[in-house]
């Protein structure tokens, strides 16, 4: 641990990654983990115990046997136990490094183990598991002793013994040959119809006997009911009741003909059936259960789970599963992927797009999302275009060429050395040559003598200049290709330019060759009139033509404008002032006005214009604007302000727009524009400078930068940016219109407040947001245990701190905090620079006092906002 002399902190570096720490480390062990703090000692490595190491190895069960030490153990040098082969015949031992504990050996040999029919033995080499089925081949007999055939040894059914009457023997059965087995009874009359079984040696007992056969067929009524005189022997008829049979039958139902023998008629119950879908019921015949489900006319729309097709199908029997699985899906908001699609939609189709390689399509079944990487691989090298570096087979289909560092050995198709550039695949080109030569533009004016070789072209830039083939103009385009003048598709298409007859204007119809221009047509040259004085001008159509060849002219007349005009000439050449250069110092636009409109003059001019025909049109009440960006809006707001009219922002977002009415306290339009106010603003401010040059210096002002950032001190150890967003978000959300910027300095958090909505809100507001939070913030930190304390700074562009606030002494309170917050508040506190008639070296024109100009007041331009936040 390094204990610090001046604070007396006391740290220590991490080896690993060189980061000061301040917890204590941990006890140290040695390497084998027997001690811990082991002690020094010459004799035996650093950080050893002496002891055996004994750590157990992962490939077998035998410790280190090494004197503790550092790093992996070696391997083991202790010969393993003997270790059988997989039949058991043979054992052999191996270093325990080189023995296979998991996997076993072979001795090579017939492994000779009895099979499972416990007769016939493996004949396989030795090997793992289990030997498997006998796939010897028997001679076999069925049961009844009339099939006899070659079969494999696991094959056979139980071994019965059976009675062979023929040779009246016995023998070992081992199949059924299904057919009847055919054997008389003990009545010698009937016969048994069981297939193939076990036959012993006495006949069985006649099933139609009369002791066996007590009911008639349907079981319902004994004989002796029936019959006066009872049955003797097996051959005499069993009579019939006339009760319904009511056997059970395959399909549930019960048999409904009357009592017989033999097998039950199939049913012919009606029954009510859905169809495959479940939407229509009908009826139809049971036939024994075998009743097929109909199908409605109802086509499956559903989407497989492949997410490309749609299922399709005629009364498709999954369609009611998949309505459910899809309102599943949107009422709990989960992905096409999140329920298992039913059987009936799973798409069989072959998926068959291409893969990546190029070469291959994809053979699995139709699926969601990109293909798999092509299964298949390349048995041939692939190198780069110089050879020189080469992946071996195999490799994954689709391998591009590898990068290579070399140099590229292509030649250049033009024959000059090639730029130096690494090695590179065929889709990618070379380098352009860059070789200076001569080349000609392609009109053959000129020669250039220093053009990069791959440039197919040169072009002069002069115009052509031909004569084209209508005889009047020439060619006007610029150097391009002999042949493709201006006329050669759809001849000259310039202005004809001819003067006509009757106004000696240009002709202003396309180019028509050497005819005559038509004269029928009105001329369409603009032309211009204007009063006596010259004040008012306007604009007219010549409209001279054969029909009308003297057309009437608007006529202007000199009004009180002009009169008013007149006037003030007569009256400045009395008192020999020049109109042309004189201007008063007056400025009717706000500071904040000029400044945006520096920003924007072009734009800011056209506006300006648009504001003074709103302003001279007395039937015009409104003035709608487009949807603009912020810094145009606040621009028109700022003017409408100073024009005497009202304004207010509508709609959000992008289609905010800015709508201008007249109101009570709009009188005119301002008599200076606003690039007039400009210049007198620049001339102004080089009088000053030219006053202040001529002064001796003053003393500087020295202002306090104001606070407009928070700075955590001491932060915990290990605290990152997230934590801090995620404690203090509610609390910095809670301030509107500012949005927080978190970094971490050297030892400290710097928390950087920026306003995002308007460009003029003035420093000492946010300075005071700032102090309205900080006590939250401090709260936020102490219970979250983040930092030491909270401080408002001031951070420049760059996140460096010029200015803090002075923290209070720990443990003071009382009148002694009071006293701490006084002394700090002066510091928190924008200095209120002095008003401009104060400053030395202003000089007053005439001797007489200018009118002091008004500084904006926080919120002066929000009032002109109306309450728009955004602008």
């Amino acid at each position: 641990m390094k204990v610090n002399e001046e604070s007396g902190d006391r740290s220590w570096r991490c080896p690993g990654c060189n980061s000061t720490l301040t917890d204590e480390p941990g006890d140290s062990s040695c390497w084998c983990g027997k001690e811990t703090q082991p002690s020094r000692n010459s004799i035996l490595p650093p950080h050893s115990c002496g002891q055996t190491c004994s750590k157990p190895r992962s490939t077998c069960s035998h410790p280190c046997t090494l004197q503790c030490h550092p790093g992996p153990c070696p391997p083991c040098t202790v010969l393993s136990p003997p270790e059988p082969c997989y039949c058991g015949k043979h054992s052999q031992r191996k270093n325990c490094r080189d023995t296979d504990y998991y996997n076993g050996w072979s001795c090579r040999e017939r492994c000779g183990d009895f099979l499972p029919c416990g007769q016939h033995e493996c004949s396989q080499i030795c090997h793992p598991g289990v030997c498997g089925t006998c796939e010897v081949p028997v001679e076999v007999k069925c049961y009844c002793g009339r099939v006899q055939k070659e079969m494999q040894c696991s094959k056979q059914d139980d071994i019965c013994d059976s009675f062979d009457l023929a040779n009246n023997s016995w023998f070992e059965g081992s199949f059924s040959c299904e057919s009847a087995c055919g054997r008389t009874f003990d009545c010698g009359v009937h016969r048994c119809q069981i297939s193939c079984h076990p036959q012993e040696e006495i006949s069985a007992h006649c099933l139609f006997s009369p002791d066996v056969v007590t009911h008639c067929p349907c079981g319902k009524t004994p004989l002796k009911e029936l019959m006066e005189q009872p049955r003797q022997t097996c051959e005499d008829h069993v009579p019939h009741c006339e009760r319904i049979c009511e056997k059970k039958l395959e399909c549930g139902h019960l048999c409904q003909s009357l009592c017989h023998t033999g097998e039950c008629d199939p049913c012919t119950q009606t029954m009510e059936i859905d169809c495959r879908c479940g939407r229509v019921t009908g009826e139809t015949i049971c036939h024994e259960g075998n009743v097929q489900q109909p199908l409605c006319f109802k086509i499956c729309q559903a989407t497989r789970n492949c997410g490309r097709h749609r299922c399709g199908e005629h009364c498709c029997p999954g369609e009611k599963k998949a309505s459910q699985r899809i309102a599943q899906q949107k009422k709990q908001r989960l992905g096409p992927d999140s329920l298992p699609v039913e059987a009936e939609h799973i798409c069989v189709a072959v998926c068959g797009r291409p893969l990546k390689c190029g070469s291959h399509f994809c053979e699995q079944l139709c699926h969601r999302g990109a293909c798999q990487s092509c299964p298949e691989a390349i048995w041939e090298e692939v190198s780069c275009n110089c050879g020189q570096t080469v992946l071996h087979p195999p490799q994954p289909c689709g391998t591009r060429q590898p990068s290579c560092t070399n140099q590229c050995q292509r030649q250049t198709a033009c024959g000059h050395p090639s730029v130096d550039h690494q090695c590179h695949p065929d889709d990618v080109s070379c380098p352009p040559c860059t070789y200076l030569v001569q080349k000609r533009c392609i009109c053959g004016k000129t020669t250039f003598h220093n053009k990069p070789c791959h440039l197919q072209e040169a072009h002069c830039g002069e115009q052509c200049g031909q004569k084209l083939s209508c005889g009047l103009h020439t060619c006007k385009k610029l150097c391009h290709r002999p042949g493709e003048c201006g006329d050669a598709q759809n001849g000259c298409e310039q202005i004809c330019g001819k003067p006509k007859l009757l106004c000696n204007h240009p002709c202003q119809s396309v180019c028509h060759g050497q005819t005559p221009c038509k004269e029928s047509t009105a001329c369409q040259v603009k032309m211009s009139t204007s009063c006596a004085c010259g004040n008012h001008k306007q604009s007219f159509k010549c409209l001279a033509s054969t029909s009308n060849p003297t057309p009437s002219r608007p006529e202007i007349r000199c009004d009180e404008e002009c009169e008013r005009l007149d006037r003030n000439r007569r009256l400045a050449a009395a008192l020999n002032i020049d109109p042309a250069s004189h201007t008063n110092d007056h400025i009717p636009f706000s500071d904040n006005t000029l400044k945006l409109y520096k920003q924007m003059q072009s734009w800011g001019d056209a506006q300006e214009s648009q504001f003074r025909v709103f302003a001279a049109n007395k039937d015009e009440v409104r003035l709608r604007y487009e949807p603009m960006k912020n810094q145009s809006r606040q621009f028109l707001h700022l003017l409408a302000e100073d024009f005497g009219f009202e304004s207010k922002s509508e709609d959000y977002d992008i289609h905010r727009s800015v709508l201008v009415w007249k109101s009570d306290k709009f009188v005119s339009a301002p008599t200076k524009t606003l690039a007039q106010c400009v210049k007198i603003r620049a001339s102004q401010a080089a009088e000053a400078a030219a006053a202040a040059a001529i002064r001796p210096p003053s003393p500087p002002i020295l202002e306090t930068e104001p606070f407009n950032a928070l700075v955590l001190t001491e932060p915990r150890f290990g605290l990152t940016i997230e934590e801090v967003n995620t404690a203090l978000e509610p609390d910095l959300t809670s301030l509107q219109g500012f949005s927080f910027k978190v970094d971490f300095l050297n030892e400290e958090v710097l928390i950087k407040a920026t306003v995002s909505y308007s460009a003029f809100l003035t420093p000492a507001p946010m300075e005071k947001s700032l102090e309205i939070l900080k006590p939250r913030i401090e709260q936020t930190i102490r219970r979250e245990k983040l930092a030491e304390s909270v401080l408002l700074c001031h951070s420049d562009a760059n996140g460096a701190i010029s200015r803090r606030e002075v923290p209070l002494r720990a443990g003071t309170g009382g009148w002694s905090a009071v006293a701490g917050r006084a002394a700090s508040k002066p510091m928190s506190l924008s200095s209120t620079p002095a008003p401009e008639e104060a400053k030395p070296g202003r000089k007053l024109l005439l001797g007489l006092k200018k009118k002091r100009p008004q500084q904006p007041e926080a919120g002066k331009v929000w009032a002109a906002l109306d309450g728009d936040v955004e602008c």
